[in-house]
Order: structure tokens, then C-alpha cells, then sequence
């Protein structure tokens, strides 16, 4: 069974493509995908610890996203159906 080789990010110095690529912790740089360079270097990525979640307003999933806008759907269209009620349109 082979070692565990962690994914790094590189970045190619010829045309600037970023790429992943699974590599030992001692491999200097990978070959773009793109143009076949060797003058890739490896990026620093910064990783969260695991159960880490992010907060606030702006990092929420597209499901969360999606229901608030359906209970604002569902709001509007009850405020209108109670102004028809009325009269009011």
C-alpha cells in the first residue's frame, strides 16, 4: 500500500493556470496541465480545522438562500391576496 501524498495547489509561472495535484511533500513543483510547463510552484493553502464552520451573514448554503426567498415569495403573495380581499387592488 503506498503513502498517504496530500493535494497541493500550484500555480504556473508561464501562463499563471492554477492546477491540484496530488505530490510528495518533497516534489518542488508539478507540470502545468495547460501548457506543459514545468515552472509550476506550490501554493500556500490554508486549511480549517475539521468541524469548523464558518459564520455570518454572508456565508450561508444555497439551500438556506433558497428558503428564505421562497418564505419572502410566500409573504408577498399572502399580503397581496389579503389586499384583493379588501379591495385595496
Amino acid at each position: 500500500m503506498g503513502a498517504n501524498m496530500p493535494i497541493y495547489e500550484f500555480e504556473c509561472g508561464e501562463c499563471g493556470e492554477r492546477f491540484e495535484e496530488l505530490a510528495s511533500s518533497s516534489e518542488a513543483g508539478g507540470t502545468c496541465p495547460s501548457c506543459g510547463s514545468r515552472e509550476a510552484r506550490r501554493l500556500f493553502s490554508p486549511v480549517s480545522p475539521p468541524g469548523r464552520r464558518p459564520r455570518g451573514a454572508k456565508v450561508r448554503s444555497g439551500e438556506a438562500q433558497r428558503r428564505e426567498r421562497e418564505a419572502a415569495r410566500g409573504e408577498r403573495l399572502a399580503e397581496t391576496k389579503r389586499k384583493r380581499a379588501e379591495g385595496e387592488l
